[in-house]
C-alpha cells in the first residue's frame, strides 16, 4: 500500500518535471486493487492472434503473474511494477490501449485529498464551482449523480480546463434542482485524480444550501438622516432573483471618527459620525456562509464634502440632487480659472515693481 510519504514523492516528482500540464483521465483504463488480478480485454471484434505490449515493449518473456489468454491478457498480483500501459496488436496496427492503475487505499491519503476539493455555489441557479486546490495531478476529472458514484459508463465527467493562479483547477458543474423547490435529496459529488499511476477517489453528499456563498453586493448610497446614515445596499448581480425571494442578510462593518474603532451592526442605519464603511451578504432564510467584504468606502456627508463624490468607488454619499456634480465641476473650473489669473497679475506686479526699480536708478546714475 503506498505510504503517506510515496504520496508526498509522487506529488514532488510531478511537480518537477511539470508534468505537462493537466492531462485528461485515459478514455480506457482498468483500475485494480494491491495484489488483486485483472483481466485485460483486447477490444476487437476480429478473430486472431494478438501481440501485447507493455509501456511499448513486446511482452515475449511472460512474468510469473502475467499470462496471455487468447486476446486476452491476465494479470495477478497486481502491484506498482505491472502499473502502465498495455496495447494489444496485430502486425503495425494497435488495436486497443488499456491503462492498468492502482487504487489508493490508505485511509489518510484519501482523507487529505478530499480535504483539497471545495465547491461553492455563488447562488441557487444551475451550477456551482468546485476548486482542487493541487496542480501536481496527471490528471483530475469530476462527476456529479449515482452513475458517477457507482463508477457507471453512463457519468458524464466534468475535466478541467482551467488553471488558477495558485496552480489549483476549476471545475463547473450543472445541476437539475429548482431554486424553488425545498431540497430534500443531496447532491453526490465524485471527484478522481491520478497520480504516480494511483487513482485517489472520493465522494462529497451536501446540500446545494450548504455550498452558497453570495459574491460580495454592492454599496449604493449613504443617506444623510438626523441622526443617523441610512447605508442602501444591492445584492451581486450574480444572486437569484427575484430579490423578494431570495432574500439577503447584510452586515455593515464601519469605523468611528472619534475613536478609530471598529463595530458592526445587521441594520441599514448606522452612525453618521463614521469615516468608512464596507459590507457583506448571505442568505437570509438558511444563514449561508458570508460573502466576501466589500472594499472599504470612504463616507462624505456635509454639503462641503459631496463635490468629491464623483468617485463613487472610493467614497459613499448620499443621493446627490440632479446637476450637483456638473455644478461642481463648473466650481472646480472657475477655481482653477481664478488662480491662473492670480497667478498672472502676481507676474505683472513683479515686472513692473522691477522695472520701476530700473528707471529709478538710471535717473539717479544721471543726476
Amino acid at each position: 500500500m503506498m505510504t503517506l510519504s510515496l504520496w508526498k514523492f509522487g506529488l514532488l516528482l510531478i511537480s518537477l518535471i511539470g508534468a505537462n500540464g493537466l492531462m485528461p483521465f485515459p478514455e480506457n483504463f482498468v483500475v485494480a486493487k494491491l495484489n488483486d488480478a485483472v483481466t485485460l480485454t483486447c477490444r476487437t471484434n476480429i478473430d486472431g492472434a494478438v501481440t501485447w505490449k507493455f509501456d511499448g515493449e513486446v511482452l515475449v518473456d511472460f512474468k510469473y503473474n502475467i499470462k496471455q489468454d487468447g486476446q486476452n491478457l491476465h494479470v495477478t498480483d497486481v502491484d506498482t511494477p505491472w502499473l502502465g500501459e498495455y496495447s494489444c496488436w496485430r502486425g503495425g496496427e494497435m488495436l486497443s490501449l488499456t491503462h492498468l492503475l492502482l487504487e489508493a487505499e490508505d485511509e489518510e491519503e484519501l482523507a487529505q485529498f478530499d480535504s483539497l476539493i471545495t465547491c461553492l455555489a455563488k447562488s441557487y441557479h444551475c451550477n456551482f464551482s468546485c476548486t482542487l486546490k493541487e496542480s501536481a495531478f496527471t490528471a483530475v476529472r469530476v462527476g456529479l449523480g449515482h452513475d458517477c458514484t457507482d463508477g457507471g459508463k453512463l457519468c458524464h465527467w466534468i475535466n478541467s480546463s482551467d488553471q488558477n493562479q495558485d496552480g489549483g483547477f476549476q471545475f463547473e458543474v450543472s445541476h437539475s434542482l429548482s431554486p424553488y423547490a425545498e431540497e430534500s435529496t443531496k447532491l453526490e459529488l465524485t471527484a478522481e485524480a491520478i497520480v504516480d499511476l494511483y487513482v485517489f477517489r472520493t465522494t462529497r453528499r451536501f446540500y446545494l444550501r450548504d455550498i452558497v456563498q453570495p459574491d460580495s453586493p454592492q454599496i449604493g448610497t449613504c443617506q444623510e438622516l438626523e441622526q443617523d446614515l441610512n447605508v442602501t445596499i444591492e445584492p451581486p448581480s450574480s444572486w437569484s432573483m427575484p430579490h423578494s425571494f431570495f432574500g439577503l442578510e447584510h452586515e455593515i462593518e464601519y469605523v468611528l471618527k472619534d475613536d478609530g474603532k471598529p463595530a458592526r451592526s445587521l441594520s441599514s442605519l448606522v452612525p453618521k459620525s463614521i469615516s468608512k464603511l464596507r459590507v457583506r451578504s448571505r442568505d437570509s432564510l438558511v444563514l449561508s456562509t458570508w460573502s466576501e467584504w466589500t472594499p472599504w468606502k470612504n463616507v462624505r456627508t456635509g454639503e462641503e464634502n459631496l463635490c468629491k463624490c464623483r468617485n463613487t468607488v472610493k467614497y459613499c454619499c448620499p443621493e446627490l440632487p440632479p446637476g450637483f456634480l456638473e455644478r461642481c465641476k463648473k466650481k472646480r473650473k472657475k477655481k482653477k480659472n481664478n488662480k491662473v489669473v492670480r497667478h498672472l497679475k502676481d507676474m505683472l506686479n513683479e515686472n513692473a515693481h522691477c522695472c520701476s526699480d530700473h528707471s529709478g536708478a538710471k535717473t539717479h546714475h544721471t543726476l
